[in-house]
């Protein structure tokens, strides 16, 4: 070995130990300057000499290429999920199914639950050479990369025995990290992060290892899955030798011989959960024997010998201030709780979701109650009831009123019978902008080929549209369009082709793409066909739109209702003006034919036709169709596999027919 690879060993194995006992012990020897120091000279050899540089080197920890996409990789042993356990009960029921296969009382180890994402590493001849995400147990992410950069987890291990070890994981993001990352995508007007789990999971996939650098993630290493070349008879055991290779190992496990020392040692984690840099969401339960967990074996998804038992939700109370009312893509309204500040399960919360006016009434919640607080799975932040011990503390309260009109756009609000849910029904409303136009351009609607969901968020992101109708208006908008991203001058011509010829298209397809609430595509047609233009269907009462078949009070309201509004008026005379074909165009209805008056309802799988062919020829012939059968229907033509509607017909007396006697028939 020549004296320059000599001098970086040495100062690999220095940069190593320092970093362990900064990042795993907490016990730094080192300041910041001399570990920069000697950081710097490492940087300096690697660059005058690259083929020196080894998987181990400290200068991965700061990552690499850039990857343009994750491979897959399959674990040898996999990393399977755990049982969950909720209450004491519970738990000494799993430590009596473990004892009665094992018939007698093995040890237990008891583990905090890091609250992060699962990884197994690889180490081969002493050099960590693959690390995977856990994926679905059996095939996960190669994130080897990403894993470098994450400064508690060894970049190799000494101990020549050891051929290879496979070790899994928790990487994690401690409060620290997390507020500090959240801070700076508020700075830059970036979206937050949830909570630090979704954060870690984020940074750990980042194809950028530069990024995952930068966001100080943590790892605890907690199980042994493979070694070669020792061996290990205990799971606290195994822990130790891995904290001896420098691992930093799950914290404060405790080994348990009863299972009153279990739920003691369950009760003593959740009382430091509080004090704790980084999130738990549990206990985990071990059987310490490795011979044992071999006999007692696993399911097809969890071992048998271990569980994992769920710490019940926190629970704070506070102020609420207000009702807050927000309104969704597709235009429901949701009522949204304005709080007192309040830290709880590892953030602080203002805000917190109420459901629906049902949830409201039925918790008998009030603006200026004290109310109790969870984050549903540790997550998602939720009311659940009211402290009404409090109601005597001389605060004004009120009860909450849905409005009936958009907070955003003033259009009207309905709660249909039967739904929880007040809609927003303004066609030019921005919350639910992005769905309309998306629903407006989409294939049963006016079919605008290129027109999708990515350049719908695209164009609203530049503001080049803020209304349907400013769909053509973007003729006039061509430069700009050939200079946004993916859009050169061939596509922006297409497209621009498509709104135009768009313009010609059948009636009900403009019908259809207004996004009338309760009416699809069939009821679309219907209403074309019937009436025949948009100035007719405006002026359609609710007892004529009754009579056209299967049409019920629901649409019928949704219809009358919905030309009713100025947004709908306003939106429907840009388009006319814009050149859009407001009228019924085809070929009308025939007023006679040997199937005129008649009523026929398609089931099962025909012979020779589609229902769609089917369909066509009763219409061409002057008959319709139905999708239900009733009393009004005349014929039922039945194919192969015929379900319900057979039945119904059979019930009813209603003659049934197949395609030959169909086709028969029109013929006459």
């Amino acid at each position: 070995m020549s004296e320059l690879t000599e001098k970086l060993e040495r100062i690999k194995r220095l940069l190593n130990r320092w970093s362990y006992e900064y990042y795993v012990l907490d016990q730094p020897t080192a300041s910041d300057y001399e570990y920069d120091e000697l950081y710097r000279q490492l940087v300096e050899i690697e660059t005058e000499h690259p083929e020196l540089k080894t998987d181990d080197s400290p200068t991965h920890r700061v990552g690499g290429r850039v990857l343009d996409k994750f491979e897959k990789f399959s674990h040898r042993v996999p990393l399977m999920s755990l049982d969950d356990v909720f209450s004491r009960e519970e738990v000494f029921a799993f430590c009596d199914r473990v004892e009665e296969a094992l018939g007698y009382k093995p040890e237990y180890v008891v583990e905090q639950k890091i609250d992060g994402l699962s990884v197994g590493v690889t180490y081969e001849n002493g050099v960590m050479t693959v690390g995977a995400t856990r994926g679905d147990g059996v095939v996960g992410e190669n994130v080897t990369s990403n894993l470098k950069t994450v400064r508690s987890l060894p970049l190799g291990i000494v101990n020549e025995n050891i051929r290879r070890i496979v070790v899994r994981g928790e990487v994690f993001m401690p409060h620290k990290a997390f507020d500090k990352l959240n801070s700076e995508c508020e700075a830059a007007g970036q979206n937050t992060f949830a909570n630090p789990r979704n954060a870690a999971a984020g940074s750990l996939r980042q194809l950028d290892s530069k990024i995952t650098a930068s966001r100080n993630l943590d790892i605890f290493v907690f199980n042994l899955q493979e070694i070669e070349g020792l061996s290990v008879e205990k799971h606290s055991e195994s822990l130790e030798l891995m904290k001896g290779l420098g691992f930093k190992i799950s914290p404060d496990y405790k080994v348990c011989r009863t299972k009153e020392e279990i739920w003691d040692a369950i009760c003593a984690i959740g009382n430091a959960r509080a004090g704790l840099d980084y999130d738990i969401d549990g206990a985990v339960i071990k059987v310490d024997s490795l011979a044992d967990r071999e006999r007692l074996g696993a399911t097809t998804h969890a071992p048998r010998w271990a569980c994992a038992y769920k710490f019940p939700a926190e629970r704070k109370n506070t102020r609420l201030k207000d009702i807050a009312v927000q309104v969704g893509r597709t235009g429901v309204l949701t009522p949204l709780a304005v709080l007192e500040p309040v830290f709880i399960a590892g953030s602080t919360v203002s805000k917190a979701t109420l459901h629906n006016t049902d949830y409201i009434e039925e918790k008998d919640i009030m603006i200026g109650d004290v109310v109790t607080l969870i984050k549903a799975g540790d997550v998602i932040p939720a009311v659940i009831g009211v402290d009404e011990n409090a109601r005597g503390d001389g605060v004004e309260r009120r009860k909450f009123r849905m409005p009936d009109r958009c907070p955003v756009c003033g259009g009207p609000v309905v709660q249909e019978e039967g739904e929880a849910a007040y809609r927003c029904t303004g066609i030019e409303c921005p919350a639910k902008l992005a769905r309309s136009l998306e629903h407006f351009v989409s294939k049963d609607a006016m079919n605008i080929d290129g027109f999708g969901t990515q350049l719908v968020a695209m164009l609203l992101d530049r503001g080049l549209i803020s209304t349907i109708p400013d769909i053509y208006r973007l003729v006039e908008k061509r430069e700009e369009l050939q200079t946004t991203e993916r859009l050169g001058e061939k596509s922006v011509s297409n497209l621009l082709a498509a709104i135009e010829n768009s313009k010609k298209n059948d009636f009900y397809r403009l019908v259809f793409g207004l996004g009338i609430r309760n009416i699809g595509v069939k009821a679309s047609k219907q209403l074309a066909a019937e009436f025949g233009s948009v100035e007719a269907i405006s002026n359609a009462t609710a007892e004529e739109l009754l009579a056209l078949d299967d049409f019920g009070e629901i649409m019928a309201n949704s219809v009358v209702s919905f030309f009713e509004d100025g947004q709908t008026k306003h939106t429907l005379s840009q388009l006319a003006e814009l050149g859009v074909n407001m009228t019924f165009t085809e070929q009308k209805k025939a007023s006679s034919g040997v199937f005129f008056g008649k009523t026929f309802v398609l089931t099962g799988t025909l012979p020779t036709m589609t229902r769609d062919e089917a369909k066509r020829l009763i219409e061409s012939k002057g008959g319709k169709t139905s999708d239900s059968v009733s009393k009004k229907t005349d014929y039922v033509v039945a194919g192969e596999a015929a379900g319900s509607k057979l039945t119904k017909a059979n019930q009813l007396g209603i003659a049934v027919i197949d395609e030959e006697t169909l086709l028969r028939m029109a013929e006459a």
